[in-house]
């Protein structure tokens, strides 16, 4: 993965702030929707997911413990996630490719269960439309991080009872893009102001 700052186009010492706007802008710039029926259409969904992970990354990064990402992004290189972080980028690419069975399976042996394996567990149930228990998990993750966005918007979600935004064809897409709760929950997420 690339730099997530420099990804967002700002600096690293960039107010929590500064950084929210600047992917507000990518994601305005970048939806989908906005190559509906256009050649360009890949390229930016491609680059809608390189944003979503980028602002994700920063977020949990600052959500965290100190040295949290930067620390890691930076012992670690560019293009490696610690052991766990991998396999949860694993996880999200079964659930995206709707493999559900496999994203459970793999999580399933994972020895820590952290606010990210809740959170992912929940996708799960989600996608299956088991919404007592995607709210459950969604609880248990918002509780172990309060101040991830991720988190909070899916649990939100999932209280409200609506059903996300799905563009006609996304699905049928050949697209590695990110799961389609994350990327309808982002998409809230700039609608409604944020969370504050």
């Amino acid at each position: 993965m690339k730099d997530p700052y420099e990804v967002l186009g700002v600096a690293r010492t960039a107010s929590d702030s500064e950084i929210k706007t600047a992917y507000r802008e990518l994601v305005k710039k970048y939806h989908p929707d906005n190559y509906a029926n256009n050649p360009l259409a890949d390229l930016a969904s491609e680059k809608m997911k390189e944003i979503n992970e980028a602002y994700d990354a920063i977020t949990k990064a600052r959500a965290g413990s100190s040295g949290g990402y930067q620390s890691s992004y930076q012992s670690h290189g560019s293009n490696a996630y610690s052991g766990a972080n991998s396999a949860y980028a694993q996880v999200r690419a079964y659930i995206n490719a709707n493999q559900l069975d496999a994203a459970e399976s793999m999580l399933n042996t994972a020895a820590n269960r952290d606010a990210e394996w809740y959170y992912l567990k929940g996708c799960i149930a989600y996608r299956r439309g088991w919404l007592d228990e995607a709210r459950q998990n969604y609880q248990t993750a918002v509780a172990m991080v309060p101040n991830n966005y991720e988190y909070q918007n899916a649990l939100r979600t999932v209280q409200g009872g609506y059903t996300p935004y799905r563009q006609a064809n996304y699905q049928n897409n050949n697209m590695d893009t990110a799961c389609e709760l994350c990327n309808t929950l982002l998409c809230l997420n700039c609608l409604c102001g944020g969370c504050r």
